[in-house]
Parts: C-alpha cells; structure tokens; sequence
C-alpha cells in the first residue's frame, strides 16, 4: 500500500493544520532493520509519547516495525513537516547514542496521507495494527511489542 518516502520538495506547497489527522510513515536509512531489537524500537515509542503529552499531536494508532514506522494521529500545533522532524531528530540521537553509531538513522521525507474525518479512522488504525501480521512476524499482534492503538 505505501511505497518510497518522498522528498520534502515533492510536498513544496502541502497544507497541514492543527485538527488534521494524517497517516504517516517512515523508513529507516540505509535498508536498516535496527528495530529488530525492540528495546531500540521502545526509544522512538519514547518519542511518540512525548508528542502526545506535550498535546504537539494526539496519537491514534501506530507499529514500529524493524524497518519503518506507521503514525496515525491528529496534529495539535505546529506543521506535519515539524513533528516529523521533531520524533526523527530527536530519535536518531537517543538510538545513536545507544547503540554506539552516529550519523543518518531515518530516511529524508515521508509518507503521509491526510485523513478525512469521514472516513474510517478505524480502518487506517486495523490497517497500521497488522503490519507485524502481514509481515509474518507474528501469529498474533498481542505478540508484538511495538504497537498502541487508542481502540484497543
């Protein structure tokens, strides 16, 4: 369903806005599957819930999975293209820092739809839910230890 991520002049020109809900992903750099260790996995989780309680961007669902990251969540203040830059920059130094690396962690741009308030937030949510499923990673996504969702 999602493909490359995009480079920020493909989106030279997008509108985002407090309110709106957006789909997001990201790839790590370099074909990485860092997040094969989920403790490493756990420090971006760290960052998603910073956004969240600092209400920068109301988490709805989201799976990180050893290569990539899915998102769904409102944006509360600021530009898609800052809280993206904000959970990518500030997770590649605590992930550097751990694992004794420096340099590129995550991909330049992303992914992103915007999500319409008609439409199924559900549906986007079951979707990011079973990326370990789809990916055979699990029989189960109780088995996964990388994923919230706020209907679960």
């Amino acid at each position: 369903m999602l493909g490359k991520a995009h480079s920020h002049s493909l989106r030279s020109g997008r509108f985002s806005a407090p309110g709106q809900i957006y789909m997001v992903t990201t790839r790590l750099s370099n074909g990485s599957r860092m997040f094969t260790n989920w403790r490493l996995g756990r420090l971006v989780v760290n960052e998603l819930r910073l956004v969240h309680d600092q209400d920068i961007g109301h988490s709805l669902a989201w799976v990180v999975m050893p290569d990539h990251l899915h998102w769904l969540f409102e944006l509360r203040v600021g530009t898609l293209d800052r809280v993206l830059q904000r959970v990518k920059s500030r997770s590649a130094i605590t992930l550097n820092s751990a694992t004794g690396n420096s340099g590129r962690v995550w991909q330049t741009g992303y992914q992103d739809i915007a999500v319409r308030h008609d439409e199924s937030l559900k549906h986007f949510a079951r979707y990011i839910v079973a990326n370990p499923l789809r990916a055979r990673l699990v029989k189960s996504v109780r088995d996964y230890p990388l994923w919230d969702c706020k209907w679960v």
